[in-house]
C-alpha cells in the first residue's frame, strides 16, 4: 500500500468559513494544514475533501489554539500532536490552547486507531508550526527593517540579533498579511534544537483527571435528558420474536419501551444489534424495569456456536494441509528428511475489550438534526453511521468527542453511538445510552479465538532447515462480510512476516468462519502469532543448544533489509510503502542485544524463578522483551519486565514508557486471567468475576522502558508492547517450571 501522506500544503485560512464550524474565536494568524489520504487506506473515507486538516490561530494576545483533531483515551495524542507543532513554533507551552475536534471530514483522517497517529501527523504538523515561525519572524523584520535571518521566534517571541523583541500577540496580525511560505521553502528545526519533541511532556488532561474535572462520557449531562439501557440478542445475529414491555413500563420512572431492529449478520461494524430498549427518568429505574422485561428471541443462524467444538474444529483443521499463502523451498521434503523436528499445537480464546469505561452516549435529537457527545475513537465513522441509520446528511450531526476512559479499539465501533440517536429520535427527548459492564462483556467485538500448530526441522548443522506455520482464525473482515479466512493483513501480524533464517518455509490458513462480532484489539492478530512464533523459537533455542537471546541473534543472520512483498503477495506493512518503512533487521538486532544487556539475561535467579525474551516489529515498532517471573505453588509473580524499543523518533518518552507500562499490564491480564467461551451461541462471562483481569497482585511490579535513540520516522507504540510480552512470559514459565505454555490462558500443572 502507498504511504497516506500524498502531499503537504500550509496556507492562511478564511475566517468567515471557520468561524462557522468552530468555536475558536479567529483573529491574528489562522493557518490550515492539509495533507491527503491514500485512497486505499484501511479505515476512513477516501473521498473526503482533506482541505485542511488542522487548525493554528494565534490571537492577539498571543494565546495558541491548536486543534487537536484525535479522541485521547488515555496514550497522550491530545498531547503529543500539538507538542509537535508547538516545538516548530517556538511557542510556550504554557500559552498554548488545545481544542477537541468534532467529527468532520475536513479534519482528514480521525480515527485514533493502529498506533498511527503521530507517525501520519509528525510531518505535516511540524510544518505547519515551521510555516507560521517564519511569518512571525518576517512580520517582526518587517516592523524593525531588516533581514528576517537577524530574527529567531524563541519561547513565544520573536528576538533581533541585538536583543529586542516582539511576544507573539503583537506580530499576529501582521504576520496574517503575509504570503505563506512557500512549501519548498519552509525549514524545519533541527532535532537539536528540539524543545518538545524527544523531551519528557506531562499529559495536558493530567491535572483535570486526577482532580476529577476531566470529562469522559459518562459524565456528559444535558438537560432534559432521559437514561436508556438495552436488553440485546443473547446470539450475534439474532432478534426480538416478540416481547412483552407492560411490567417494565409499571416500574416506577420508566417513561418508554422501544423495540430496536436487528441487523442480520454479518451486520458490520456500526449496526447495532437490536432488542429492547427502557428508557426512564434515572438509571435504577432503567435497569429494574429491563429485568422485568418478557422477550421471546430469535437467535437465528449462530446458536449453534460453541468455542469448545470450534475451537477443536479448528485445531484439527491446523493440523491438515492448508492454503498457502508464503512459501520458499520444500518444507515437505525439509521436514521430512530431518531426525529432529519440533511439533507444537497453540490456541487462543476470544478476548475482550473491556475498557473501564463501558460504550455510552448522550443523543439529542430535534428539529431534523441530531448532537452527540460520546468516547469515540473514530469521529468521521460515527458521524456518517448515524447519519445513514438516522436518515440526515452528514452536515446535520454533531459528533463531540469527550475523554476515552479506556478503547482498545473498542470504541472505533458505534454501534452504541447510533442506539443512542435512534433512541432519542423515537422518544423525542435526549437520551443518555449506558452500557453495564455485562452489557460489553457480552455484546463486544472479541478478538478472534484461533488455533496454530508449528513444525520447525532442524538439519545436522544445528540449522533451521524448515519452518511450517499454520494458523486457522474467524477473520474481523467476516464481521462485515462473507470473509470466512484470515486476511492478508491478520497474516501480516506476525506470519508471513516471520524475519528468521528458516531455510524453507511455508505459511496456511484455512476457513474459519466468523459466527459472533470479532473486532479489532489491541494489537490484533500479533497476539495469536507471536505467541506461537515466540514459543516456538524458545524450543529451537533449547534444541540448538543455545542461550535465547543468541539464538534469536543467529537466526537472524546478517544486518539487511527484507523485501516481504517479494516473499508474499499478501504482506500488509502497516499502510505504508516498504521503501518509507522498511523491515530492518540491523534494527531488530539491535533492540534484542540492548534488552539482553538492560535485563542483564543469565543472571542468577532465586528457586522457582525464570527468565524468558521474545522479540516482535509491529506497527512498525521493533521491541525486545524480557519477563522475569516467580513460581510458587503454581502461583505466577511477574517482578520485572524490561523493554527495549526502537520506535525512530520518540516525540514524547513519557508517554511510550507509559503506554509499555500499560502494554505490560494488560498483556499480563491476556495471558494469565482473561477468556471469553460461548455456548449455544450466548457468551458465558458476564462481570470481572468470571472475565478476569489482571489484579494489582498478578500485573509486573517493576516495568523498565528502554527507547533507542533514533532520528528515524516515528513509528506507533500503543499497541507493540503486548505482542512480545506473551511468548517472553511463557518462555519464562518454562525456565522457572520445566512447563511449555501452548494455551491461554495460562494454567500451571
Amino acid at each position: 500500500m502507498k504511504n497516506f501522506m500524498k502531499e503537504i500544503n500550509v496556507f492562511k485560512v478564511d475566517r468567515r468559513s471557520f468561524l462557522k464550524t468552530s468555536s475558536i474565536g479567529a483573529t491574528g494568524l489562522l493557518l490550515g494544514v492539509q495533507f491527503g489520504c491514500d485512497s486505499k487506506k484501511l479505515f476512513g473515507d477516501p473521498n473526503a475533501n482533506f482541505s485542511p486538516n488542522v487548525y493554528l490561530n494565534i490571537n492577539g494576545t498571543g494565546e495558541v489554539s491548536i486543534i487537536a483533531h484525535r479522541s485521547e483515551m488515555g496514550t497522550g495524542i491530545r498531547t503529543s500532536l500539538p507538542l509537535i507543532v508547538a516545538d516548530e513554533l517556538e511557542a510556550d507551552w504554557s500559552k498554548v490552547k488545545i481544542v477537541q475536534a468534532v467529527a468532520d471530514k475536513k479534519y482528514g483522517d480521525q480515527n485514533t486507531d493502529g498506533s498511527y497517529s503521530v507517525r501520519m501527523f509528525y510531518t505535516p504538523l511540524r510544518r505547519a508550526g515551521a510555516a507560521a515561525r517564519m511569518l512571525l519572524e518576517q512580520a517582526a523584520a518587517n516592523e524593525w527593517q531588516v533581514d528576517v535571518s537577524e530574527c529567531k521566534a524563541q519561547n513565544h517571541e520573536v528576538v533581533h540579533s541585538s536583543g529586542k523583541a516582539f511576544g507573539f500577540g503583537y506580530l499576529a496580525e501582521k504576520a496574517a498579511l503575509l504570503e505563506v511560505p512557500a512549501e519548498d521553502a519552509i525549514k524545519l528545526k533541527s532535532p537539536a534544537d528540539f524543545k518538545y519533541i524527544t523531551k519528557k511532556s506531562s499529559i495536558c488532561d493530567l491535572e483535570d483527571i486526577v482532580t476529577g474535572k476531566a470529562g469522559f462520557g459518562l459524565d456528559t449531562k444535558i438537560a432534559g435528558a432521559k437514561i436508556a439501557v438495552v436488553q440485546r440478542p443473547p446470539v450475534a445475529g439474532g432478534s426480538v420474536k416478540s416481547f412483552n414491555g407492560d411490567a417494565a413500563a409499571a416500574v416506577p420512572g420508566v417513561t418508554n419501551v422501544v423495540k430496536l431492529e436487528s441487523t442480520p449478520f454479518p451486520a458490520g461494524f456500526a449496526s447495532p444489534l437490536g432488542g429492547v430498549a427502557v428508557i426512564a427518568d434515572n438509571t435504577w429505574s432503567a435497569l429494574k424495569g429491563r429485568e422485568a422485561l418478557t422477550i421471546e428471541w430469535d437467535n437465528g443462524p449462530h446458536a449453534d456456536y460453541s468455542t469448545a467444538e470450534f475451537e477443536a474444529e479448528m485445531m484439527a483443521n491446523a493440523n491438515k494441509k492448508g492454503n498457502v499463502r508464503r512459501e520458499q523451498g520444500e518444507v515437505a521434503n525439509a521436514l521430512k528428511s530431518s531426525t529432529n523436528v519440533i511439533k507444537a499445537d497453540y490456541r487462543v480464546p476470544h478476548l475482550s475489550h473491556s475498557p473501564m469505561e463501558t460504550p455510552c452516549a448522550v443523543a439529542n435529537f430535534k428539529d431534523g438534526k441530531v448532537e452527540v457527545w460520546a468516547p469515540v475513537q473514530d469521529p468521521q465513522t460515527t458521524r456518517a453511521a448515524v447519519a445513514a441509520a438516522a436518515g440526515l446528511d452528514e452536515e446535520n450531526v454533531t459528533i463531540n468527542v469527550t475523554l476515552l476512559g479506556g478503547a482498545f479499539g473498542r470504541k472505533s465501533k458505534p454501534d452504541f453511538v447510533v442506539e443512542a440517536v435512534l433512541l432519542s429520535r423515537e422518544n423525542g427527548t435526549p437520551i443518555k445510552l449506558l452500557w453495564t459492564r455485562e452489557d460489553d462483556l457480552r455484546h463486544d467485538y472479541y478478538h478472534s479465538n484461533c488455533a496454530q500448530h508449528v513444525e520447525v526441522a532442524l538439519d545436522k548443522s544445528n540449522n533451521i532447515s524448515a519452518w511450517l506455520h499454520r494458523s486457522v482464525l474467524p477473520s474481523i473482515f467476516g464481521t462485515a462480510s462473507p470473509a470466512k479466512e484470515a486476511s492478508g493483513l491478520e497474516i501480516s501480524m506476525g506470519m508471513i512476516d516471520l524475519p528468521y533464517n528458516t531455510g524453507s518455509i511455508c505459511c496456511e490458513t484455512q476457513e474459519a468462519p466468523t459466527k459472533i462480532r470479532v473486532g479489532w484489539l489491541r494489537s490484533v492478530a500479533n497476539i495469536n502469532h507471536t505467541f506461537a512464533v515466540g514459543c516456538t523459537l524458545d524450543e529451537v533455542a533449547e534444541s540448538r543448544g543455545v542461550d535465547p537471546p543468541q539464538n534469536l541473534l543467529d537466526l537472524l543472520g546478517e544486518d539487511r533489509q527484507i523485501d516481504f512483498p517479494s516473499l508474499a503477495a499478501e504482506f500488509w506493512n502497516y499502510n505504508e510503502e516498504v521503501a518509507d518503512y522498511p523491515w530492518d533487521t540491523g534494527r531488530f538486532r539491535n533492540v534484542i542485544e540492548q534488552v539482553r544487556d538492560q535485563s542483564k539475561w543469565g543472571k542468577s535467579m532465586p528457586a522457582g524463578g525464570g527468565m524468558g525474551i521474545a522479540a516482535h516489529r509491529s506497527f512498525l515498532t521493533y521491541v525486545a522483551c524480557v519477563v522475569e517471573v516467580q513460581v510458587t505453588d503454581g502461583k505466577i509473580k511477574i517482578p520485572n519486565v524490561y523493554y527495549t524499543i526502537d520506535c525512530g523518533v520518540a516525540v514524547n518518552p513519557d508517554r511510550i514508557k507509559s503506554q509499555f507500562e500499560g502494554g505490560a499490564a494488560f498483556a499480563s491480564s491476556l495471558a494469565l486471567k482473561s477468556e471469553i467461551t460461548v455456548k449455544n451461541g450466548v457468551v458465558q462471562q458476564s462481570n470481572f468475576d468470571d472475565y478476569l483481569v489482571a489484579r494489582i497482585t498478578d500485573a509486573p511490579y517493576n516495568t523498565e522502558v528502554q527507547i533507542v535513540d533514533s532520528n528515524e520516522k516515528p513509528t506507533g507504540v500503543g499497541e507493540p508492547p503486548v505482542p512480545p510480552f506473551i511468548p517472553a512470559l511463557c518462555n519464562a514459565i518454562y525456565a522457572a517450571t520445566g512447563q511449555r505454555i501452548r494455551k491461554l490462558p495460562i494454567e500451571i500443572v
